[in-house]
């Protein structure tokens, strides 16, 4: 394959793995009203094993060293356990729009623990971005409560830091073991202690619940968990780190207009203001100068 003709489709893949994880709030709030937090959170991990398994036996995949397993840890309990978790049981009284503002910080989340992680020194600029998108949300988060800001506004930031620190720790070891087999990995280590949590919260009335809800579910296991996670690595990969991340600036939109198409939220003009607010501060932190062992370099 052409250079040219493998950036472009590098670039498509990119843009399908956003447009993956753009319905992934949505798809969580349906499923969630139906099957709780525990299932939506945790059981889309379980069954995404499953194919997960075959995969890697199917590839033949190594199997990572001791050192790599302990990196796969952290990744797991970002990835397949914190932000799965908290945004399940945060989507059951927040609108998606409300999530995808917050979830907008996610770039500039990552970015700042890639940095702690290569012992890189953040620039001002890099700060400055940080407050200015931090604010932005919370400002946006005392206004939808009122003048306080709501437990689940806090889990869904925690969500962001936690899943923030897993891609910058998986970032780190994709370059090892390989991109997409990073969450692979992680969703194999993390399911076995799904389980039974997972068992405990089955319920019969579970088994009645509307196509619509089993169709989220399944989406949030099969695509949201791994698929979704193999169209972004390969779209970077294919494409360019710098060039295909691009394209996540559009993600916080793209669920505004999934929530206003689909879900029937109304969204108001406040809400487009902050996300582009927000948006523009992560392009601003991620193209920060950072400075390592006395040098400083730009960001692309």
């Amino acid at each position: 394959m052409k250079n040219e003709t493998r950036e472009k489709f590098g670039l498509l893949l990119g843009l399908l793995g956003v447009i993956c994880f753009s319905l992934t709030l949505p798809t969580t709030r349906i499923a969630v009203e139906y099957f709780g937090t525990t299932v939506v959170g945790l059981g889309r991990t379980v069954v995404a094993a499953v194919l997960v398994a075959v995969v890697l036996i199917v590839r033949k995949e190594k199997l990572p060293s001791f050192r790599q397993f302990k990196s796969l840890i952290l990744v797991a309990a970002g990835a397949v356990l914190g932000f799965p978790l908290l945004t399940s049981w945060a989507m059951k009284s927040l609108p998606v729009s409300h999530g995808a503002v917050e979830v907008a910080l996610l770039p500039l989340a990552t970015a700042g623990f890639a940095m702690v992680r290569a012992r890189e020194i953040p620039s001002l600029k890099f700060w400055i971005s940080s407050v200015i998108g931090s604010v932005a949300v919370i400002i946006y988060a005392l206004h939808l409560g009122f003048g306080s800001l709501q437990f689940a506004d806090l889990a869904l930031l925690s969500a962001v830091i936690i899943l923030g620190l897993s891609y910058a720790e998986g970032g780190k070891l994709s370059k090892e073991i390989g991109s997409w087999q990073v969450i692979a990995w992680a969703i194999l280590i993390g399911a076995p202690f799904f389980v039974i949590p997972v068992g405990l919260s089955l319920t019969t009335e579970m088994l009645h619940a509307p196509l619509q809800a089993w169709v989220s579910f399944i989406y949030l296991a099969v695509v949201s968990q791994f698929l979704a996670y193999v169209a972004w690595y390969s779209g970077m990969a294919m494409g360019g780190i710098a060039r295909v991340s691009q394209i996540q600036y559009l993600q916080p939109f793209l669920m505004i207009l999934i929530a206003t198409v689909f879900l029937d939220e109304s969204i108001t003009l406040f809400t487009l203001v902050i996300a582009m607010i927000v948006v523009f501060s992560v392009i601003l932190g991620k193209n920060a100068p950072i400075s390592k062992n006395g040098s400083v370099s730009e960001k692309n």
